[in-house]
């Protein structure tokens, strides 16, 4: 898992379609998901899909006139490694310290602690049976 590289936004919200459809997409396909969100030139998702080839994350099949992507990469898998990222570049690895950056940013409220604390409490207890 550690050869997967982070994606640029664009690319990754290429990602998200293909991942949420779970099975192999046209680029119409994804022009459609975009529409009303993007105003992407169909040339402009062209170059992101082939970028995404390019770089290991989706596999090509053309069926006729149509160019089909298919996901190489697993959505747990890549989300798992940019959560750990993204922990240890902006808060030093501490869950602490990015908790804390949230609730001080008014982004998490009492009940969203309330919450994280119950699911803390679950994965102690989970851990105490094993």
């Amino acid at each position: 898992m550690e050869h997967i590289k982070r994606l640029p936004d664009s690319e990754l919200e290429l990602m998200m379609i293909i991942w949420e459809a779970g099975q192999p997409v046209s680029s119409a396909y994804i022009m459609d998901k975009l529409a009303g969100e993007k105003h992407w030139a169909n040339t402009t998702v062209l170059n992101f899909l082939a970028r995404l080839v390019d770089r290991g994350f989706l596999a090509i099949n053309k069926q006729g006139r149509v160019n089909y992507y298919t996901s190489l990469i697993n959505e747990q898998d890549y989300l798992n490694k940019e959560s750990k990222s993204f922990l240890k570049r902006m808060h030093m690895g501490s869950l602490k310290n990015f908790v804390a950056a949230l609730y001080d940013g008014d982004a998490i409220s009492n009940e969203d602690l309330a919450e994280l604390k119950q699911f803390v409490e679950e994965i102690a207890d989970k851990n105490k049976e094993g």
